[in-house]
C-alpha cells in the first residue's frame, strides 16, 4: 500500500505540465476520489487556490497555467485576443504593458470559475462576452514553457481590438494597429468578415484596411460581407463622413 500511493500521486502530477492547476473535477473523472485529494491536501502534495482547484504545493502558476487549465481540463470556449493576442504573437509591441491588463474572450454563455477570478495573477484580467465572432473560429497556438495557449490569430484579434472601440481602444489606436498589418491572409479576413455578425466591426475594418493600402484586401470578396445599412457615427464632434462605408470618423482619422 505505502508503494501504490507514491505511484498514484506522482501519476497525478506528471499528468499535467508543471506550473498548472488541477481542478477537483478533472481529477475525479480521472480516478482521483475526492477523499485521495484531502489527503493528499493534508499531505502537503497539493495546496488549494480556490473552490475546486489546487495547484502543486510550493509552485508558483501564472495566469498562463490558470488559463491552460481552463481550456484544456474545463474545456471553456475561452481564449486571450484583441491586444493581448498581438502582442504575444509580436504584433503590438506598443501595447501598454504598465497597466498589465489582459483581454480574455469569452462565449456569451461562458462563467468563469470563482477560483480564476478571485485569484491575483498578477494582472488585470478584462473578460470580453461576446458572440460577435464563432467561438471556434481562427484560433491558434503559441508555446508557453512546458505547455501552449489558444489565443486569436492576428486577423481576429484585430477584429476584436475594434470591437472594443471606443470603450476601450480608440480607432486611431486601432487604425495604427491595422497599419503594421500587412501580411494578413485574405482567406483568413475572407471568413472572419462573412461570420461577424457586428456591422460596426466590418465596416470599420474594411475601411482601415482601404485606407492603410494593403494589398491583400484585394483578394477579399467585400461583395460577400453582408455591411448592414443605415449610417454609423464614432465621432460626437467635428467626424468626417465617409460615404463608401455610411461611417463618421474623428477627423484626425482623415488626415
Amino acid at each position: 500500500m505505502s508503494t501504490k500511493k507514491p505511484i498514484k500521486i506522482n501519476q497525478l502530477l506528471q499528468s499535467q505540465p508543471p506550473g498548472t492547476v488541477f481542478l477537483s473535477s478533472w481529477l475525479v473523472q480521472h480516478g482521483y476520489s475526492h477523499d485521495l485529494l484531502r489527503r493528499y491536501k493534508s499531505s502537503d502534495w497539493l495546496t488549494s487556490i480556490g473552490s475546486g482547484a489546487m495547484i502543486r504545493t510550493g509552485e508558483k502558476v501564472g495566469y498562463e497555467g490558470a488559463l491552460y487549465t481552463l481550456q484544456q481540463q474545463a474545456g471553456l470556449p475561452v481564449h486571450l485576443g484583441g491586444k493581448t493576442a498581438l502582442a504575444l504573437q509580436g504584433r503590438a509591441h506598443y501595447l501598454d504593458l504598465n497597466v498589465q491588463q489582459l483581454f480574455l474572450f469569452c462565449d456569451s454563455y461562458s462563467t468563469l470559475p470563482s477560483w480564476f477570478v478571485n485569484h491575483d495573477w498578477g494582472y488585470r484580467i478584462t473578460p470580453i462576452r461576446t458572440s460577435f465572432l464563432p467561438y471556434d473560429i481562427s484560433l491558434t497556438s503559441i508555446p508557453h514553457k512546458t505547455f501552449s495557449l489558444i489565443v486569436a490569430n492576428p486577423e481576429r484579434a484585430l477584429l476584436e481590438c475594434l470591437y472594443l472601440t471606443p470603450k476601450v481602444h480608440s480607432l486611431l489606436e486601432c487604425y495604427e494597429v491595422m497599419e503594421g498589418m500587412n501580411n494578413l491572409r485574405p482567406k483568413q479576413v475572407q471568413l472572419l468578415l462573412e461570420k461577424c455578425t457586428s456591422v460596426k466591426v466590418k465596416r470599420l475594418f474594411l475601411y482601415m484596411a482601404e485606407k492603410a493600402n494593403h494589398r491583400w484586401l484585394d483578394y477579399v470578396d467585400t461583395e460577400q460581407v453582408d455591411l448592414g445599412s443605415g449610417k454609423r457615427a464614432f465621432a460626437k464632434e467635428g467626424g468626417v463622413y465617409n460615404s463608401k462605408y455610411k461611417i463618421t470618423v474623428p477627423k484626425e482619422l482623415e488626415t
